[in-house]
């Protein structure tokens, strides 16, 4: 770890940044981060952890990787920096996932009840009972 890097996390570390996203910031582990202020006794309260993205000296950084990411005026605040850096952090993050879709259905071909998230339309379970009720007769025959 350099001298500046030393520097930065203490100045980050009195701002009330946390050890994770001192360590995105910076792009050094996190177990580091909290060695260094540990022995520095660079306690205090973290950064509260909001979904808007890392700014600091007006930069805005990627919430997965840490990377700086480009801002265009006036359109809306981008968050990472990439599509691949935006799924891993939501795949990571499922319970601040919204799911407003779920419907309830009963499948024609075995009667179970199941649920489905964003398609209103669905009518089987599976295409395993699809198959079976649209080619092989099912339960009507």
């Amino acid at each position: 770890m350099t001298e500046g890097q030393k520097t930065q996390i203490a100045n980050l570390r009195g701002e009330g940044y946390g050890y994770v996203r001192i360590a995105q910031a910076l792009g050094i582990s996190e177990n580091t981060v909290k060695s260094f202020c540990r022995r520095k006794k660079l306690t205090g309260k973290a950064a509260s952890q909001t979904m808007s993205a890392m700014t600091r000296d007006g930069n805005h950084f990627c919430l997965c990787c840490g990377k700086e990411v480009a801002q265009t005026p006036g359109r809306k605040e981008k968050k990472f920096c990439s599509d691949r850096c935006r799924n891993k952090w939501w795949n990571s993050h499922l319970d601040r996932v919204k799911r407003k879709a779920n419907y309830e259905f009963i499948c024609p071909q075995c009667r179970k009840p199941f649920t489905a998230y964003g398609n209103a339309k669905r009518k089987y379970c599976s295409h395993e009972c699809y198959i079976a009720h649209r080619f092989g007769g099912g339960a009507d025959d």
